[in-house]
């Protein structure tokens, strides 16, 4: 006899087997705003392709293995001998090998490559964030590496591969390689240039040995890592490769694993150098211009990471409240509810946007050499990832409470989406390290400030209150006292006029709307769900529906 009490109703089906591009109409719509006509169809099919892969049972089962099976170091084998291997459960190399093959590191050698890449991690970060830290260093270590022809006609070709090929062998040996980087140090963090990693010459042109410590190094089984070290003129870029070109180990001693917050199924490493064989990259002295475009790239994916995690937080939100009744009703058509869903969905449509505007620009810079894009890309893509992954955290965390009691249960996957959340406003530079970018980039670099000021310049007239924040702005930037104690209000500014100006063009009335009076208007409170109630609040969750 079935025991009456355990039956189970008013349950929320899962969010499973759906097109995670297709289900995204403000991802959707970028694609098609930015995309050259003659690549446009072929973008969609391979997104949809990806948005179905991404959505399904079977990639969300490889991102729930993946966090419950962390990565284990084995620093010795049984006989004693150090090999500094990093072991992941087969549902990390899975997901991986999904991503590489998606040409998730494939972005300098095809037409729209930044955008169609940026779609496409915005995408599979949904199924799984941890594996987006690989696939970021090893798209974003090209430019670097095209600072010598030589090292990159040998690596570029690895990088942008679409073969994942794990394991630790001589990269000549295989089709695809990943890439890692190492900058930060104990006694340094952000600040690269107290780096004490010494690096000493070789005979062999280029060639030098390196000892010293990185504190922080992800992802330590790629197969080679671009590193900050201190050369006879000071602070220069590296490759370290984990294998050397006769097959012998390079010495790269993995002290410990990070015990982490968030970002489980990857491995954070504390790394020593102890006589470790490194191939300069660039000039003498010249580490960080060296790296610097690298850095650039792993900041939009911040953005673009970020906003991916937010959109998957209001996807779960706004899907749990379309199949729950309470109250005598679907909680989706409560107006306070409605209220607290649209209110998430503006923060990530805004996020959305404004990431695929960054990557439409690398495309503009790297098919064009458009200057006013690149000098846009200068002030924008610190001014971004400083609010848009900022703003993850509290999405993630409303969202999971939209769901009550049933989010905070691991079964849920939201607390590995609030986890997850902090890390992008973290990684590639903190908030102070963004504002004060920024600030730099204001005061020596005047072209970036009026690329910036001509971008949100062309919704001026559209609305009132964008026309409003314009203005106050433009005030603030005239005003120089205390600007560095003011850097974090006036990003903030600017990055919410710089979204709403992309909203006013771009989005629906109801969208850009809402946005222009609750983040530029004033009219908002201090949590979410405190939007005017006369906005139209229903189209607002309707369009952030996923399926």
């Amino acid at each position: 006899m079935t025991a009456t009490t355990h039956t189970v109703t008013n349950q929320v089906p899962p969010l499973v087997g759906y097109d995670v591009f297709g289900g995204d109409r403000a991802l959707a719509e970028g694609l098609e705003r930015h995309a050259a006509p003659e690549v446009l169809d072929e973008a969609r099919a391979e997104l949809s392709v990806l948005g179905l892969a991404a959505g399904s049972a079977r990639v969300q089962e490889w991102g729930t293995r993946a966090n419950e099976n962390p990565p284990k170091l084995r620093t010795h084998d049984r006989y004693g001998h150090r090999i500094d291997e990093v072991e992941f459960h087969p549902a990390w190399h899975q997901l991986l090998d999904g991503a590489v093959s998606a040409g998730l590191t494939d972005a300098w050698g095809r037409p729209d490559g930044h955008l169609r890449r940026a779609a496409g991690f915005f995408v599979w970060t949904q199924g799984e964030a941890g594996n987006g830290c690989p696939l970021s260093m090893t798209h974003a270590a090209v430019p670097a590496l095209r600072t010598d022809p030589a090292l990159a006609a040998e690596w570029e070709p690895r990088l942008t591969s679409h073969r994942y090929e794990p394991g630790l062998r001589p990269a000549a040996e295989k089709a695809g390689a990943l890439f890692g980087m190492g900058m930060t140090e104990k006694q340094g963090g952000s600040d690269v240039r107290a780096n004490t990693t010494a690096a000493t010459p070789l005979d062999a042109d280029g060639e030098y040995l390196l000892t010293g410590h990185k504190w922080f190094c992800s992802a330590p089984m790629c197969d080679g890592f671009l590193v900050l070290a201190q050369a006879p003129a000071g602070l220069t870029c590296f490759l370290v490769p984990r294998v050397l070109p006769d097959g012998t180990r390079n010495v790269f001693l993995i002290q410990r694993l990070k015990d982490k917050l968030g970002n489980r199924s990857n491995a954070s490493a504390e790394v020593e150098f102890d006589g470790t064989w490194a191939r300069r990259v660039g000039e003498e002295g010249r580490g960080v211009r060296t790296i610097i475009e690298m850095v650039a790239a792993t900041r939009v994916d911040c953005v673009v990471g970020s906003a991916a995690l937010m959109r998957q937080s209001v996807a779960q939100a706004v899907h749990h409240a379309a199949h729950r009744r309470a109250f005598g009703g679907e909680l989706i058509d409560k107006p306070l509810m409605r209220n607290v869903l649209a209110d998430l969905a503006l923060e990530s449509e805004a996020a959305t946007t404004l990431a695929l505007r960054l990557a439409a620009a690398q495309d503009a810079v790297q098919s064009t050499g458009s200057a006013a894009e690149a000098a846009f890309l200068r002030i924008a893509v610190p001014t971004a990832k400083y609010w848009v992954t900022k703003r993850c955290t509290p999405v993630a965390a409303e969202a999971l409470e939209c769901l009550g009691g049933n989010g905070y249960v691991e079964e849920s996957g939201m607390p590995r989406l609030l986890r997850e959340s902090p890390l992008n406003s973290i990684w590639e530079g903190s908030g102070n390290v963004q504002a004060l970018d920024v600030l730099r980039a204001l005061q020596r670099e005047p072209e970036a400030l009026n690329a910036f000021l001509q971008e949100v310049g062309r919704a001026r007239g559209a609305d009132h209150r964008l026309d409003a924040a314009i203005k106050d702005l433009l005030t603030e930037l005239a005003d120089l006292d205390g600007i560095e104690a003011r850097a974090r209000r006036l990003v903030e500014r600017m990055a919410l006029v710089l979204q709403g100006s992309l909203l006013v063009r771009w989005a629906p009335s109801a969208v850009a709307d809402a946005f222009c009076a609750s983040r530029l208007g004033g009219d908002w409170g201090t949590a979410f769900g405190t939007l005017p109630h006369t906005l139209d609040l229903e189209s607002v969750v309707t369009r952030a529906r996923a399926v």
